[in-house]
């Protein structure tokens, strides 16, 4: 059956680049792809089921072809030692995006100026306090108290007040030796705690902060052994997982710290502690050689092993090898009798004296003890909902809060239920670890060799069967349990929908194996559910089509046809299974362009009489048009330098992607970016614009849909702070309202956006609300002439991209946005000098628009002169 034809604000395109998912997938691989003999390849709209063999890659035509290989960039690795200035200890290995909480905040200062009059504040008010008022209010002098410490304590008493149950006796007896514990030592706790975990520190090198008097005393309290309470809980075995990982056990007693007396004892812990220098200075005296770090360490490792026997003791000339192996020996014996160690173990190996000259020069070291640290990650991730959070993410709720700013108006709702019981939330923890193995073997390993898709086969055969089960749980949920879209957020937390990705990078590890008849199972098992993981289903329905197409028909009982009409018989499924992807509602309009393409081939080898094909030709995409505006380049002429000749002083051009001066010959001569250049240009021939770079889109956003933003959804507004729900940016937004979103766009369409924008300008303005993406600087007579200009489908196609991936998709918007209030028109501008190219988020947007039908310009910007300038 035909689809029926829909209007553009249903059918959008794109081209068949890579396109990448929202954060909340945990999906964005950070691939390169290399630039020369470049494959189209209609799968590419997700990158894992892209990397195929080449079963998985066509063609134009629909034949097979081998696919060009991503190159993948590096696991970022722990170093093997500290930075070469351990000065910066502020320095962090923070993941490379927000928490769903920080993300949710409104932007506010955490410099170091906003922490310290944070500080200063606290000083201040505890002035008037006497000695118990300070105490009991946890309030302290200046040194006495760093916002640090009231994070992590607020994220810690903000779990156990209402989440305790997710913690066994002793884990809870672990938080009670941490109220007890100095301010000191939790203050040094909390900023290692934000660095690199296995990492040593040396302890002479921390005793820069004003924030702590005695130092050896703060590390001491953290070395300090404290017994725990015997556990009747039992050992959990989870999916993926043969057993639990040691450093994730408290045992009988625990430390916070580790001290480097007791647990450095091998060269290659030892070493890690050196800085380049010291290193030098060792490698000298052990007669090795090296470029640089890795090196010299490298050498210094080797020469340790190779070399035994005689040690480090001091011989004579006289000495014979008798008379050594004789004292030898005698030495020995006498050491066995004073119930010492031998002098072998002790002398026989130059890994001995190595770490005793290191640890001697670098004095006492101290790193936090993994099973505690674990707990307290566990805490973290209770509280921010998050496995991952930073320094920034510790310190922004509380910044926020004191922060001079309106909030809306919307129900604080933190759900206690969040993890059902203590298992539960092992488990989750448990997935996430499987989760890394198989990234870590498929994303970050190089080259996957066939010993590695066995083990993530392997995995996914473990994970298989607990994933079904908890699926139907979770199903179960869904219809009788959750109300008002609240399980849509609280999904992300279960282990199914980890195990859901762990399944889909299985079914691409079964299609590199060839098992094509398997991967066609589950990917239809993933697409029979709705629960998780809706970004990626147009990638499944992608790759379900095109095994239906091309190995189906070979891999299924024929009943008796013969082999054109059972080929025949699965291009009628493949062709069913691109429409079912065009119907499904929470199938992504970013992949309708490549399902469509394969619904028109696949139309074209069953012959289908043209009164029944499907005809797309209303969202065919326009090319953006090509404008070339010229102007006047400044070249920066480069100060020569001792190592630099005199011709190195010419002005040379700017790298590729860096940006240029230009003069601004419309508005006083002044020098200018390209894009206000060009803006200036734009204007000159009747339009009206900004500069916004997406500002404007997301605006238009936020005054649009201000009430669904703030809508009574549990559990995605947990302070009174915050500037949108926690799941606006993860693809659970979109599912949790549809309903209401879909409503929205509809009287988008019908043409009522500028009632909706001026009755939220009327109610908010003067309050300046903190609302995600508005910008009050914005006038409001432009904004309602771009909405006037604009065509309301139009409109509501751009407002539901940002609805099902507001994050992802709120970058790569063409830098101008200009609209022309004679005409009635809105455009959007990329401007590109001659270093830039287009990325593929903002190819996307481009076929994005045209798809919808707005114009897009290319604008070119040529220089006609150059001028130099020192």
């Amino acid at each position: 059956m035909a689809l029926q034809a829909q209007s553009t604000a249903s059918h959008n395109q794109m081209l068949g680049n890579r396109i990448r998912h929202p954060p909340s997938t945990n999906f964005n691989d950070d691939y390169e792809t290399p630039t020369a003999k470049r494959l189209k390849r209609h799968d590419s709209t997700d990158s894992s089921l892209s990397r195929r063999d080449e079963s998985a890659a066509e063609d134009e035509d629909g034949r097979v072809q081998t696919p060009v290989r991503p190159i993948r960039k590096p696991y970022r690795e722990i170093p093997d030692s500290e930075a070469e200035s351990d000065d910066d200890y502020d320095t962090l290995s923070a993941p490379s995006r927000k928490t769903d909480l920080e993300s949710a905040l409104p932007p506010v200062k955490t410099d170091k100026e906003a922490i310290a009059e944070y500080e200063a504040t606290r000083a201040a008010e505890a002035e008037d306090l006497d000695l118990k008022g300070r105490l009991g209010q946890r309030k302290w002098v200046a040194g006495k108290s760093s916002i640090y410490v009231d994070a992590f304590n607020l994220a810690l008493e903000t779990v156990l007040e209402d989440e305790s149950h997710l913690f066994d006796d002793a884990e809870m007896a672990v938080f009670e030796t941490w109220r007890g514990l100095s301010y000191e030592g939790q203050y040094l706790y909390v900023r290692l705690f934000l660095r690199k975990a296995a990492a040593w520190h040396r302890i002479n090198r921390l005793g820069y902060y004003g924030d702590i008097a005695d130092l050896p005393a703060a590390a001491k309290d953290l070395l300090e052994l404290h017994k725990l309470p015997a556990t009747t809980t039992p050992t959990q075995v989870n999916p993926g997982e043969a057993e639990t990982p040691i450093d994730t056990v408290l045992g009988n007693a625990f430390t916070f710290a580790d001290g480097s007396e007791d647990h450095i004892d091998t060269l290659e812990e030892a070493s890690s502690l050196l800085k380049l220098d010291e290193l030098k200075a060792l490698a000298k005296e052990a007669k090795v050689q090296g470029k640089n770090k890795g090196e010299l360490l490298n050498a210094l490792r080797r020469t340790s092993q190779a070399q035994g026997g005689l040690g480090w003791v001091a011989l004579k000339r006289s000495d014979t090898e008798e008379t050594v192996k004789a004292e030898r020996d005698t030495t020995a014996f006498e050491d066995v009798l004073e119930g010492k160690e031998s002098f072998t173990s002790r002398h026989i190996n130059r890994d001995s004296h190595f770490v005793q000259k290191i640890l001697a020069d670098t004095g006492p070291c101290i790193r936090l003890s993994a099973p505690a640290f674990k707990l307290f990650e566990r805490v973290h991730l209770v509280f921010y909902r998050s496995t991952e959070w930073t320094e920034k993410s510790l310190t922004t709720i509380i910044l926020a809060r004191i922060s001079r700013r309106n909030f809306p108006e919307y129900i604080v709702s933190r759900s206690t239920n969040i993890f059902a019981c203590r298992s539960d939330l092992l488990e989750f923890e448990a997935s996430i670890r499987t989760q890394f193995r198989i990234d870590f073997i498929l994303e970050y390993n190089g080259t996957v060799k066939k010993d590695g898709l066995q083990v993530v086969k392997d995995t996914f055969e473990q994970v298989y069967p607990r994933w079904r089960t908890i699926l139907e749980e979770e199903q179960r949920k869904e219809d009788r349990v959750y109300e008002s879209g609240e399980g849509a957020y609280l999904r992300r937390f279960s282990p199914a929908w980890v195990y859901s990705r762990i399944v889909h990078k299985g079914a691409y590890v079964l299609g590199r194996f060839r098992e094509h008849e398997r991967e066609h199972q589950i990917l239809t098992e993933l697409l029979d559910q709705h629960l998780f993981h809706a970004a990626r289903r147009g990638a499944w329905y992608q790759r379900k089509a095109l095994l239906e197409e091309h190995y189906m028909w070979a891999l299924r009982p024929n009943d008796g046809r013969s082999e054109e009409s059972q080929k025949k018989l699965w291009k009628r499924i493949a062709l069913q299974t691109c429409e079912d992807g065009l119907r499904d509602k929470d199938c992504h309009v970013i992949y309708h362009y490549d399902l469509q393409k394969r619904v028109m081939k696949l139309e074209r080898a069953l012959k289908v009489v043209k009164r029944e094909q499907h005809d797309f030709g209303h969202v065919l995409l326009a090319k953006p048009a090509e404008r070339m505006v010229e102007g006047i380049r400044i070249e920066k002429e480069r100060t020569p330098s001792r190592n630099r000749s005199r011709k190195d002083s010419e002005p040379v051009g700017p790298r590729r992607g860096g940006k240029t001066i230009w003069v601004d010959e419309r508005e006083g001569g002044g020098e200018c970016s390209v894009e206000a250049m060009c803006l200036s240009w734009y204007r000159d021939q009747g339009w009206k614009g900004y500069h916004s770079e997406g500002g404007i889109v997301r605006t238009l956003f936020g005054y649009l849909f201000y009430d669904i933003l703030f809508t009574y959804i549990p559990n995605v507004f947990q302070t009174a702070y915050q500037a949108c729900p926690l799941d606006l940016h993860t693809d659970a937004f979109y599912p949790s309202r549809a309903s209401e979103i879909n409503h929205r766009l509809v009287e988008i369409a019908n043409g009522n956006a500028a009632r909706l924008l001026q009755e939220v300008y009327d109610r908010e303005k003067e309050k300046q609300t903190c609302i995600v993406g508005v910008d009050w600087s914005f006038d409001i007579d432009d904004l309602l002439e771009i909405i006037n200009c604009f065509e309301g489908e139009a409109l509501a196609t751009v407002c539901k991209v940002m609805a099902q991936e507001y994050q992802q998709r709120g970058g790569g918007i063409p830098d101008l946005f200009l609209w022309h209030p004679e005409n009635g028109k809105v455009m959007f501008s990329e401007v590109k000098s001659e270093n830039d190219r287009l990325s593929d988020t903002q190819r996307l947007w481009i076929h994005v628009l045209t798809g919808a039908g707005i114009k897009v310009e290319l604008c070119n910007a040529v220089a006609r002169e150059v001028r130099t300038q020192s």
